[in-house]
């Protein structure tokens, strides 16, 4: 596993639609554990490929406290958003120093495949609901600064 460079503001390739991913083979492995190791050292909740420079269908979230739930996402799709929604904060890695308030639906129902290729379907809610739309967001070249609704301001102590 290696860390990758995570691709900031201003660079195109934040704006750039993905491919689908076609082969499930040991570069795919590779580039899923590079980016499970890349989010948890920058200290992010999700990463998605373009946010590394790849262009590609490619998502690993983790929103656990421990750490420990890490979930992969290959071709990932949105198949259900709930009609009710949450309204919190959200920051991002390729946005370092920005943050603001931005609605979501509560609840969502996603499509992936798995790192061998097999499909798989799973309905999440509240923060995992979150991660999947701002990761999934990244994806279609959708990022943060277009869905503040208002800005946010951390604290040094948060």
């Amino acid at each position: 596993m290696a860390l990758r460079k995570i691709v900031t503001e201003g660079d195109p390739v934040l704006l750039k639609k993905c491919k689908p991913v076609e082969k499930f083979d040991a570069r795919l492995a590779e580039l899923l554990d590079d980016m499970a190791e890349t989010m948890y050292k920058a200290e992010g909740l999700g990463l998605a490929a373009p946010q590394v420079g790849i262009i590609r269908r490619i998502v690993v979230i983790d929103v656990t406290e421990d750490r420990s739930g890490l979930i992969e996402l290959v071709n990932p799709e949105i198949i259900e958003r709930s009609d009710e929604q949450q309204y919190g904060t959200e920051g991002c890695l390729s946005f370092p120093e920005m943050y603001g308030y931005v609605h979501r639906p509560k609840t969502v129902k996603f499509r992936a495949q798995d790192r061998n290729g097999n499909t798989y379907e799973k309905e999440v809610s509240d923060l995992f609901a979150r991660a999947v739309c701002h990761e999934c967001d990244h994806l279609d070249g959708r990022v943060l600064p277009t869905y503040i609704e208002e800005p946010y301001e951390p604290k040094d102590d948060e």
